[in-house]
C-alpha cells in the first residue's frame, strides 16, 4: 500500500514532463519516440523535469510514514537518535574525490574519448538544478530501498540477507529500461545490482543509511556535473561529454571488484564495524 502511494505521487510529478513532451509532439518534431522528444528539450529543462517526480515522490513517502505507519522519517534513516550528517558528508567527499580522480585521469589518458562542453551560463544553471534536486532524487531512492523496503522485507523474512538481496535485485531491475541497457546490454544490470548490494551492506553494517545517502548523492551529482554522454539516462550541460564507443568499461569492473570492497574496509575501520557474519546473515 505504501509503495503504491509513493508511485502515485511520482506519476503526478511526471505531469509537467508529459505536458512538455506532448507539446513537442504536436510541434515541429515528427518522431513519436518519447526519448527522441525528450532529447529535443533543452538539457537543463530536461534534467529539471526528470527530477520533479522524485520531489513529488518524497512527499508521498513522508505521507505514507506519517499517516499510514504513524512513524517519523527518522525511523527509516538510522538507528541513531538523530541523522549523523558527518557520515553523509564523509561518504560524499570520499566518493566525489574518487570519481573526480577517475574522470580526470581517464581524460588525460584518452582525451580523444571526450569533448569539451563547458559553457559558463549553461553550467551555472545546471549546477543550481543539480545541487538542489539530485540529492532529493538519490535520497528518495535510499529512503525507499535501503530504508522503507529493507525494513519491510526484514519483518517479512525475519533475516537480513533476504532483504539485502531483494532490495538489490529490485534496485537493479528498475534500471532495466534505462538507455544504458540498450547500449551496453543486460550486463550493465550486474553493476546496478552490485551497487545495490554494496549500499545495502553498508546500511546493515552501519545501522543507518547515512553513508549510502552520501555515496549515492556524490555518484549522481559528480557525474551530472563532470561528464555525460549522448546515450545515458541523464543528459546535462556537463563539463565533458563522453564521445567514446559505448562499452562496459573497466571503471565499472573496478568499482565492483576494487573500489566498493575498499570503501567497505575504509568505513569498517573508521566506524568500528564488527560481527559481519552475524549481521549480514542473521535471523530475527
Amino acid at each position: 500500500m505504501g509503495s503504491f502511494i509513493v508511485i502515485i505521487f511520482n506519476v503526478i510529478g511526471q505531469l509537467p514532463l508529459t505536458f512538455v513532451i506532448i507539446q513537442e509532439r504536436v510541434g515541429e518534431i515528427s518522431s513519436q519516440d518519447p526519448m527522441d522528444l525528450l532529447r529535443n528539450i533543452d538539457k537543463n529543462l530536461q534534467l529539471f523535469l526528470l527530477l520533479i517526480p522524485f520531489a513529488a515522490g518524497f512527499i508521498g513517502l513522508w505521507l505514507v510514514l506519517k499517516k499510514l505507519h504513524l512513524r517519523p522519517l527518522l525511523s527509516i534513516v538510522t538507528a541513531r537518535k538523530a541523522i549523523d550528517w558527518r557520515r553523509i558528508f564523509f561518504a560524499f567527499l570520499v566518493w566525489t574525490l574518487v570519481t573526480v580522480l577517475l574522470v580526470v585521469g581517464d581524460y588525460f589518458i584518452s582525451p580523444e574519448s571526450y569533448e569539451w562542453n563547458f559553457t559558463l551560463s549553461k553550467f551555472a544553471i545546471l549546477f543550481i538544478i543539480a545541487v538542489l534536486f539530485i540529492p532529493i532524487q538519490t535520497s528518495l531512492e535510499e529512503f525507499i530501498f535501503r530504508g522503507y523496503l529493507m525494513q519491510g522485507f526484514s519483518g517479512l523474512f525475519k533475516n537480513s540477507w533476504a532483504p539485502l538481496l531483494m532490495t538489490s535485485l529490485i534496485f537493479g531491475g528498475l534500471h532495466l529500461f534505462n538507455p544504458e541497457v540498450e547500449k551496453l546490454g543486460y550486463g550493465i544490470l550486474v553493476y546496478y545490482i552490485g551497487t545495490g548490494l554494496f549500499l545495502g551492506i553498508m546500511t546493515i553494517m552501519d545501522d543507518g543509511i547515512e553513508l549510502a545517502l552520501g555515496f549515492h548523492a556524490a555518484n549522481n551529482l559528480t557525474t551530472a556535473l563532470l561528464v555525460t554522454s549522448s546515450w545515458t539516462a541523464f543528459q546535462t550541460e556537463s563539463v565533458l561529454i563522453d564521445i567514446s564507443e559505448p562499452s562496459l568499461g573497466p571503471e565499472l569492473i573496478l568499482s565492483l571488484l576494487l573500489f566498493y570492497p575498499l570503501l567497505l574496509l575504509l568505513m569498517s575501520y573508521k566506524y568500528g564495524w564488527s560481527n559481519w557474519k552475524s549481521k549480514l546473515i542473521s535471523k530475527f
